[in-house]
This record gives structure tokens, C-alpha cells and sequence, in this order.
């Protein structure tokens, strides 16, 4: 009677335990797929009205966030499943293993006469002269299709070349099996000692913390106790020590309630110092767009990068990657940076806020910052008029004052530099408007990459060695006869027969005296 242990490990090894918890990973990854995960209670109710009907959709929520599938690939359950489809993997390929091992060890053997007529490949023909004199022929033959044959004396004169090659090919289908447990371990450390987050950066701003994407936003007690963990932190200027002891909590315990709720602290700060947009030609169609970052430890600056699309900023394991971008709500506090040149060509560049003013260098000019519009159009009546909530046409309107009180206004266009020039050959540029552009960043912390690669490069491997290699056997006998040597040829090989047959055939042309 087989004791439990045995029972387990024979449920465990089971191909039809495969194939059901296989089926279970792929139905519940279907209902992940459609209902969308870590969304607001109104996105996902909008999903399943469309599904099963307005009136039926409350219920069908509720009933699928008690089962977790709000945010299913990290739901216990789901993680079971994956440790069981592991488990499984893990005892078929041991429990299958030590027999496939035995026949990689094994050695090629010489075999009877008749053994070798069975073989699925075999051919047999007469060849003038005796064993003796064409055993070294046969012998280059076999070296010629990559076989290093032994050979063996028959007691009868024969002589049987024997040799295989690429036993270990047979590991082909453990070592995959191997890969997607790499692939598996990778992905579990990304989630248990990684993240995902994101933050939205505006130029001049640093920040200590970024929020999880993986954040379920549709528990609204989650949502209230993030705003007060956040209250708190914003309370203390970002200061996560200062927030700690205003509510009473050790450090260590307020981090840990901050993850909780999808806030994560870096560690150090990441400043934005500057954004910037490239456009193609004069159109409003964005070519590109990066960000200036710097990460300051211990209040020191320690890394400073330009990061683009695909050309994140690593620091410390974590990756920050350009994401997007937009126009802040408060543009009060932007900076309008100026080349100004006098009619001279004495060139000075200023700083300066709207409502400021400056001189001219070289004139009794005096010139006063008086608008600033993000994306200036003019109407039909040639009004001025802001056509996008983007800094896809930025402009600064001048209230400029000469001898005499005279007065006169004027656009200056970044994109345009055409309209940068005044009557009396002086000129101001604009060359950005900084502080009122926000970039936005994705980051991510990810321990296990490193382990997936690992387990996607053995994966490549074990597919070429399962698919594409075989262990091959070949047997040449070679006996006297009547009319020379009668060369009897056998072989075989797993899978890829056609392939090998060709081989086999290369190699018949060559004992026959061909090249």
C-alpha cells in the first residue's frame, strides 16, 4: 500500500495535474485580462455593464473582488496556483529525469546483425576489397558526418564501427522545464521585493516618494488612508521622519503604512531641473521630449542625466523612465529665460518673471514682461487666443517703454524667431519658459530582471536543443564477402529523421566511393 508521501508525489508528477492547473492559470488570466486591474470602482462597473447589463454589474463586482480579482496576479490564490503549476513542473522533471539521464551516460555499443536490419534507418550494399582496406575509408566517412567511431573485431573477420553524438540533447525538454522555474523565481522577487510606480515631477521640484501602480484604487478606505498619510508628509515638506513623529509612529512603521497604500519612498530624492520639447518643423506634432534629472543624497547632488524614451536613469537598482508630460495649472511661478541683445550686439541673458521688468543693454528702452501664453494663436480679428492646454506655442507679450513715454507692445515666439526682433535693431529672444512643464515618470525596482533574463536565455536554449538537436546512433559493419565487403549501415535517432537520413545518405555516397 503506497504510504501518503507517495501518494502526493504521484499526484505531483501527475501530466493531467498539469494540464488542469494550466487550464486554471489560463481561464482566470482571461477574466484578469477583461476586468481591469488595480481601477476605480467606476472604470471597472463601466467594463462589466458592458459585459452582463447595468443591473447585474453591482453584484458582479462584488462578487469578483471578494475573489480578488481586482487585482488577481497578486492575489493568493492566483500566487497558488502559479506554486503549484511550479511544484508540478518540478516533480515531473525529477521524477522523469534519472532514466533520461541514464541513457545520455550509457555508451554506444556494437549490436548483432539482425539488430542492426530492425534499425528505422539501414542500408546495405557491396563494396569491392576486403575489410582491411576500406575500414579507414569508413572511418572518414563516419568523421565526415561529425562521428568519432570506435571500432570492434568480430570473431568471424567483421569489424563494427560504432559512435553517437549529442546524447545530452535528450536534457533539451528539462532544461525549458528549468527555464520557466528561473523565469517564475525572477518573477516572484519583482513582485515581493520590487515595484512599479510613477510620479509626476514639475521643473525645480524634487520628491522622495513615487506611487505604486499596483495600488487597488477601488477600496476607498485604502484611498482615505493614503490622503492621510499623505497630509501628513506634505505637512513636513516631504520630511519622512518629521511626518513619522507627527503621527506618532516609529519611521520603519510609517514606511511600511505608506507601502501599504501604494506610496513608496525612494530612499534619496529626484529633482526635475529642466523639460524640454522638440517638435517636427513648425507643426504641433512632439519629436521628441526628456528630462533633466539629479538624484541628491544627503543632500548632495550624486547623479545628473538627460533621460529620454528608452533611455532611462538607473540609481541604486531603480530605473527611472520618461513617460509623458503637461502643462501645470499654476503657470505664476514660470520663468521666462531671455536672450537679449542690443543694437550693438551686446548679448545678456535674463531671467525673469511675469510682471517684471528690465532694460535694454545699449538703449533708453525699458521693457516689462506683461502675459504669457502657453500656445498662442490669433483669432480672425487678430485677437490672441491660446488653442491647447500645451506648450506647443509659447510666447511672452512685452509692454516696451522708450524716450518720451512712448509705448508699444509686442509677441515674442519661441518657435519663431522672426518676431524676436524690434524697430530699433535690438532684439529679445525667448528661449523657454521654464517651471510650468510637469514630465512625468515611470519607475520601477526590479530584483528579479536579472533572473528572468537568465530563465529567457535558457529558455531559448532548451527550445533550440528540444527542437532542433538529436541524439544520434550510427552502427557501419563491415564483413567479408564473396565479391569484396558487405557494408551494412544502421541507424537512428529520436526525432529530425529526415535530416539525419540525409547525413546517412552523404555517408553511403562516401563508402561507395563517391565524394
Amino acid at each position: 500500500m503506497k504510504s501518503l508521501l507517495d501518494k502526493v508525489w504521484s499526484l505531483f508528477s501527475s501530466i493531467k495535474l498539469a494540464i488542469v492547473i494550466f487550464a486554471l492559470v489560463a481561464l482566470t488570466s482571461i477574466v484578469g485580462t477583461v476586468i481591469e486591474q488595480q481601477a476605480s470602482y467606476a472604470d471597472n462597473i463601466r467594463v462589466l455593464s458592458s459585459l452582463v447589463g447595468q443591473g447585474i454589474a453591482p453584484s458582479a463586482y462584488k462578487v469578483l473582488y471578494a475573489l480578488g480579482f481586482m487585482n488577481m496576479y497578486r492575489s493568493w490564490w492566483f500566487l497558488s496556483l502559479l506554486s503549484l503549476f511550479a511544484a508540478n513542473l518540478l516533480v515531473c522533471s525529477i521524477d522523469r529525469f534519472p532514466a533520461i539521464w541514464r541513457i545520455m551516460r550509457t555508451p554506444v555499443k556494437p549490436i548483432a546483425p539482425d539488430q542492426m536490419k530492425r534499425m528505422p534507418i539501414k542500408d546495405e550494399f557491396v563494396v569491392q576489397g576486403g575489410p582491411d582496406s576500406i575500414l579507414q575509408q569508413a572511418v572518414s566517412a563516419m568523421k565526415s558526418i561529425g562521428f568519432a567511431a570506435e571500432r570492434e573485431q568480430g570473431p568471424d573477420g567483421a569489424v563494427q564501427l560504432y559512435a553517437q553524438k549529442n546524447a545530452w540533447s535528450r536534457s533539451g525538454v528539462y532544461i525549458t522545464h528549468a527555464s520557466i522555474l528561473v523565469i517564475m523565481l525572477g518573477a516572484v522577487l519583482g513582485v515581493f521585493f520590487g515595484f512599479k510606480g510613477y510620479v509626476d515631477l514639475p521643473e525645480g521640484f524634487n520628491t522622495n516618494i513615487v506611487y505604486s501602480t499596483n495600488m487597488d484604487m477601488s477600496d476607498p478606505s485604502q484611498v482615505s488612508r493614503r490622503a492621510s498619510l499623505l497630509g501628513a508628509l506634505y505637512a513636513e515638506n516631504g520630511d519622512l521622519q518629521k511626518a513619522s513623529q507627527s503621527l506618532n509612529e516609529s519611521l520603519p512603521d510609517y514606511e511600511k503604512d505608506l507601502k501599504s497604500v501604494g506610496i513608496i519612498p525612494l530612499g534619496f530624492q529626484v529633482l526635475c531641473q529642466q523639460f524640454e520639447v522638440q517638435f517636427y518643423g513648425q507643426s504641433d506634432m512632439p519629436k521628441a521630449y526628456r528630462s533633466r534629472l539629479s538624484i541628491i543624497e544627503n543632500g548632495k547632488p550624486v547623479v545628473s542625466k538627460w533621460i529620454e524614451v528608452n533611455h532611462p536613469l538607473k540609481y541604486k537598482g531603480v530605473m527611472f523612465y520618461q513617460s509623458s508630460f503637461r502643462l501645470r495649472h499654476d503657470l505664476s511661478n514660470g520663468v521666462a529665460v531671455l536672450d537679449v541683445r542690443s543694437p550693438g550686439g551686446q548679448a545678456e541673458t535674463m531671467k525673469m518673471k511675469i510682471g517684471q521688468s528690465f532694460g535694454i543693454p545699449g538703449t533708453n528702452e525699458t521693457v516689462k514682461l506683461a502675459e504669457f501664453n502657453p500656445a498662442l494663436a490669433f483669432d480672425d480679428q487678430g485677437r490672441p487666443e491660446t488653442y491647447s492646454q500645451m506648450m506647443t506655442n509659447p510666447a511672452v507679450r512685452v509692454d516696451i517703454s522708450g524716450p518720451g513715454g512712448a509705448r508699444s507692445s509686442k509677441w515674442i515666439v519661441q518657435r519663431y524667431p522672426e518676431t524676436w526682433s524690434l524697430p530699433d535693431g535690438s532684439s529679445i529672444g525667448l528661449t523657454d519658459f521654464w517651471g510650468v512643464q510637469s514630465t512625468g515618470l515611470q519607475v520601477r525596482k526590479d530584483p528579479g530582471v536579472g533572473v528572468v533574463y537568465l530563465g529567457c536565455i535558457l529558455l531559448a536554449l532548451g527550445l533550440y536543443v528540444a527542437f532542433f538537436m538529436s541524439h544520434k546512433k550510427i552502427w557501419v559493419r563491415l564483413a567479408p564477402d564473396k565479391k569484396g565487403t558487405l557494408l551494412t549501415v544502421a541507424a537512428t535517432c529520436p526525432k529530425n529523421r529526415h535530416a539525419f537520413e540525409r547525413e546517412i545518405e552523404k555517408l553511403v555516397k562516401r563508402l561507395k566511393g563517391g565524394n
